[in-house]
């Protein structure tokens, strides 16, 4: 299985969180499997991509901006967006997409 998110056709919503971390774990990596659980369940949500190294960079894929506001206001999610201010980012960016057209490829060897 390939470690792209299963998206539908376009049109959808694209999240991108951009990050850099302070040092040390304090819990992030804990905070972040709980996170990802929980923003599963919610409604209109499509998958996610993540990678995490100097710059950390997740992609959340949403249905509409209606689902993505309702994560945003989400208790657990507002609890962890304040801690990640006082505790885990040194800075982040975030940005809402609309995803209008999606293409890719897939080598053999994957196959």
């Amino acid at each position: 299985m390939l470690p792209f998110a299963p998206t539908p056709a376009p049109p959808y919503y694209a999240v991108i969180f951009s990050s850099l971390r302070t040092e040390g774990d304090q819990g992030y990596g804990e905070m972040a499997v709980l996170m990802d659980e929980m923003a599963r369940q919610q409604p209109g949500y499509l998958g996610i991509e993540s990678a995490r190294d100097e710059l950390g960079i997740t992609v959340s894929y949403w249905r509409d901006e209606e689902s993505i506001r309702g994560w945003k206001a989400q208790l657990d999610h507002l609890q962890a967006q304040r801690q990640g201010r006082a505790q885990w980012y040194s800075a982040y960016q975030v940005r809402v997409c609309k995803v209008e057209r999606a293409y890719g490829f897939t080598s053999d060897k994957l196959i």
